[in-house]
């Protein structure tokens, strides 16, 4: 597009305040990075019904989703509110990897995500692991954030994007602003990358705008990395997970956003959907028992979700350790039995086709799962 297409495109088009530099680079494969902060409850999202001990620690959460929920092998089933992730499962779209957690121990939201997006044997909240694998990938990365997370940090230069509240642009300010940056070229093509972008989402802002919801959100994901010129790699962030109270009810809108979103991740990314690979991720779980105020309190192993056409799914994943008392960990979590590290190292090598030598710098002193993730 040169200067007299934008000026005669002028009357039609509208852009953001914050212009978003989004490459026009790289396609395939894709992978997205959701993570769901406060402490997502595992064992509410992918039940574990055929352990004896869930309907000891968790008689009213239990009974108000058993008769509903969505089976899965190895006697698990899902939430019943993640119905589109179950026809993900059942489409060979998605595993579930129980029983999984960081190096954290601590049960503290912001120490535990900073370990979980660091990927670091000491934390560097300068250094994120997926900054780190986009660079071993010479790929291009987005943040749907206001500000660069800690996962997307690093050497390698991310972008972000967020609807923001402020009016739009107007024609006349476009139109100084083509004259103006006329002669300047890096200037001149973030204004492109701009208007760009706001063709792209342009069905889509308004409501953006208005809801900021992790659905509409993650729809403008799959719109950013969706076709030839999307980008490789983005992030997204979900919060309100940390259910200490009515967590039956919390966590019921809770999954159903997270399903709605995810399913919106997939319409949007069209045919990309067949190379893409979901991570969806929580700093911990919560504790086996119900509180006394019918929620849940910070634990450690939880559940992660591999989604996307790339996945060999359809499988629940991970050696499970039991409920029983003496096999919780410290007497009140689930125990994990894997470093979540590994799956992600994994996903990496599978999925982008990264060496060793590149995986010891995204993730040091992890070995990788052999189990294959990717079909």
């Amino acid at each position: 597009m040169n200067r007299r297409q934008l000026i005669k495109g002028i009357a039609t088009l509208t852009i953001l305040p914050s212009l978003p530099n989004i490459s026009l680079a790289a396609q395939n494969p894709k992978l997205v990075w959701v993570l769901l902060r406060g402490a997502m409850d595992s064992l509410h999202g992918v039940l574990p019904l055929d352990d004896p001990d869930l309907r000891v620690y968790r008689k009213d959460m239990v009974s108000a989703v058993e008769n509903t929920a969505l089976p899965l092998e190895r006697g698990f089933a899902l939430h019943p509110a993640l119905r589109n992730l179950h026809g993900m499962y059942q489409n060979g779209e998605l595993s579930s990897i129980v029983a999984t957690a960081s190096a954290q121990r601590n049960r503290s939201h912001f120490v535990a995500q900073d370990i979980l997006e660091s990927g670091l044997p000491v934390v560097d909240q300068n250094s994120g692991w997926l900054n780190r694998a986009v660079d071993a990938y010479q790929g291009q990365s987005l943040a749907i954030a206001h500000s660069v997370p800690i996962s997307l940090r690093g050497k390698r230069q991310t972008k972000t994007w967020y609807p923001d509240k402020l009016p739009d642009a107007n024609n006349d300010l476009l139109n100084r602003l083509s004259r103006l940056y006329d002669n300047d070229n890096l200037l001149y093509d973030r204004l492109m990358d701009g208007i760009n972008t706001r063709q792209k989402l342009s069905a889509m802002m308004n409501e953006a705008r208005r809801t900021q919801s992790f659905a509409k959100l993650a729809s403008t994901c799959g719109k950013l990395m969706s076709g030839a010129k999307g980008v490789d790699c983005a992030m997204l962030e979900m919060g309100g997970w940390d259910t200490h109270n009515n967590a039956v009810n919390r966590l019921r809108n809770q999954f159903k956003q997270l399903d709605t979103g995810l399913l919106n991740l997939k319409t949007a990314l069209a045919d990309d959907w067949q190379q893409t690979v979901v991570i969806v991720a929580s700093e911990f779980g919560r504790t086996v028992a119900e509180n006394i105020t019918k929620g849940t309190d910070h634990g450690t192993a939880g559940a992660v979700f591999l989604a996307g056409g790339a996945v060999a799914g359809g499988r629940v994943l991970g050696k499970w350790p039991g409920l029983a008392k003496a096999n919780q960990y410290e007497g009140r979590d689930l125990k994990p039995t894997s470093n979540i590290n590994q799956w992600l190292a994994a996903v990496l090598m599978q999925h982008w086709k990264l060496n060793q030598t590149a995986i010891a710098k995204v993730f040091p002193q992890v070995t990788p799962i052999t189990e294959q993730l990717i079909s």
